[in-house]
């Protein structure tokens, strides 16, 4: 039977052993000690010490993970190949807490006994004593484990208060935010793990705030852009092509409206798995696709947030096609087929991009879900980089047609009726998109400003709750800051904002006679 645990063992204790972090010993004078607990771990128990501190030697910052990690010893300890083995083990995996800001380590005689002791075994099973636990690493001395001198220090420990941190442990997760390994989630660079409901950077009254304010801008751009598609349905001839992508953009922002009212809707529903306090667990965001409803809500977003800024280009180039090349209505028509499938091919083929790569994201701010608001990589190439090539395609295609339109109003005569519309069709033209790039631009120095300044919010985040939540502190920290709120509400109004523009291009005596026609043909009807 202790053959049989032994070979099974051996595979185990290797890969454990592999993944231990190396001992620093030129750091052994000095440790960041974030916690004083009693022992747990069922191999260190019985011994002269009772409390332990965390993080342990090997980078272990909880006793949970220490004792996975111990697992493959227990045969060894079992058959008692070296009365040292134990101590030593302990030494590293649940040290003695002494005074803070102090690390004992084992003596390098302890270290020897254990491995001189249980050599033949390892031989026996191809075990290597690993790099790891070198005896050279450890002090010349030869004394038990702990020392007399620890113990004594180890009595007033925990009335000492804890010393500034000595070196960089990086982000652990807390046992709080630790979620399911098969969801595939990811917090500041670390697996498993999810940011906290509500949003870590604002207070719950500030969210609350925020929240009916998109609201509110939801339900006056739904409005806007739901006018507008009715005004096309009500005269579908009226809108045709250089105008006709209008339209299209107006349906991709009413989309974007709704999706966001529903967020006001839902509040923490939808963005945010709910807490657990019976497994520890709080309320942490919804990431990745097994979410159906947030899955839902990010595919609408992101793709027609996307095709709406797609259909601008689009209407540019249908602009500068009527502009310079001097195409007629007919003619832009006939690639409307060409249109479509650029509008809704690109972003579909990103949308489902980013279903594959699990990059999706709940906002406890709007309580909707997009991407990129936790991963600055996927912010920047997929919101950034789209948002930032459709400005400069479309200004690039606007300019032109607008310096053509401008040519032919200057040197080729025209009646004054004639001339007076070319001029209203080029102020129309300019109104609507400045009232189009100005909001736009403005996300986009939001975005800009916010993957720029995200590493420092969140060092301070961490630096604020990490005796909260029992992780290392960070080290030697250089610049603190959070977000201003202000700063989030500009974003989702701008966000929203973008798709009432179309109203100023409906807007006129016309629309308000077709409307007045429609309504009294109804009344007529009855």
């Amino acid at each position: 039977v202790f053959i049989g645990m032994f070979y099974s063992g051996r595979l185990v204790w290797n890969a454990v052993l592999a993944l231990s972090a190396a001992i620093h010993v030129d750091l052994a004078k000095s440790h960041s000690t974030f916690t004083c607990e009693p022992i747990g771990l069922r191999m260190c128990q019985d011994l002269p010490y009772n409390h332990t501190f965390m993080p342990n030697l090997l980078n272990h910052y909880d006793q949970q993970t220490a004792a996975l990690a111990m697992e493959p010893f227990h045969p060894m300890v079992n058959l008692q190949c070296s009365p040292d083995l134990r101590p030593f083990l302990c030494a590293l995996y649940a040290p003695v807490c002494t005074e803070y800001g102090r690390v004992a380590l084992p003596c390098r005689r302890l270290c020897l006994h254990a491995k001189l002791d249980c050599q033949k075994l390892m031989d026996m099973f191809g075990v290597t004593w690993p790099d790891e636990m070198e005896c050279s690493r450890f002090p010349d001395c030869d004394e038990s484990y702990p020392r007399a001198v620890d113990l004594l220090t180890s009595e007033n420990a925990t009335k000492l208060p804890p010393m500034s941190v000595q070196r960089d442990y990086g982000f652990w997760c807390p046992r709080e935010l630790k979620i399911d390994p098969d969801l595939g989630y990811t917090f500041l660079g670390v697996r498993d793990c999810s940011p906290p409901c509500p949003n870590m950077y604002f207070r719950r009254e500030e969210l609350t705030f925020a929240r009916y304010f998109i609201g509110v801008v939801s339900i006056v751009c739904l409005s806007a852009t739901l006018f507008t598609f009715l005004t096309f349905l009500i005269d579908v001839t009226r809108f045709r092509y250089p105008e006709r992508p209008i339209i299209f953009y107006a349906v991709c922002y009413m989309m974007v409206s709704l999706v966001f009212f529903l967020g006001f809707l839902l509040e923490d529903r939808v963005a945010c798995n709910a807490a657990s306090p019976a497994d520890f667990k709080a309320s942490t965001v919804t990431q990745g696709s097994h979410n159906k409803a947030c899955t839902l809500l990010f595919m609408v977003l992101y793709f027609f947030t996307m095709a709406g800024s797609v259909w601008w280009v689009i209407l540019t180039i249908t602009w500068f096609l009527a502009a310079v090349p001097k195409w007629g209505s007919e003619a832009i028509e006939k690639k409307a087929l060409l249109f479509h499938a650029c509008a809704w091919g690109i972003p579909g083929t990103l949308t489902v991009t980013l279903l594959a790569l699990n990059k999706i994201e709940g906002d406890s701010v709007s309580g909707v879900c997009f991407v990129g608001l936790y991963d600055v990589q996927t912010l920047r190439w997929f919101v950034l980089a789209p948002l930032c090539l459709d400005v400069v395609v479309g200004v690039a295609l606007l300019l032109a047609g607008i310096v053509a339109l401008n040519r032919v109003r200057m040197e080729i005569p025209l009646e004054k009726e004639n001339q007076d519309k070319l001029v209203k069709f080029m102020i129309r033209i300019g109104v609507f998109s400045v009232l189009y790039l100005v909001p736009l631009l403005t996300v986009i120095s939001c975005y800009l400003y916010e993957q720029s300044h995200r590493a420092v919010w969140e060092t301070t985040w961490v630096k604020e709750h990490c005796s909260r939540y029992h992780v290392p502190c960070p080290f030697q920290v250089e610049q603190t800051g959070k977000p201003d709120l202000v700063l989030f509400l500009m974003k989702y109004l701008m966000v929203l904002v973008v798709g009432i523009p179309s109203v100023f291009w409906v807007g006129s005596k016309k629309t308000c006679f077709e409307w007045a026609g429609f309504f009294h043909g109804r009344r007529r009807k009855e």
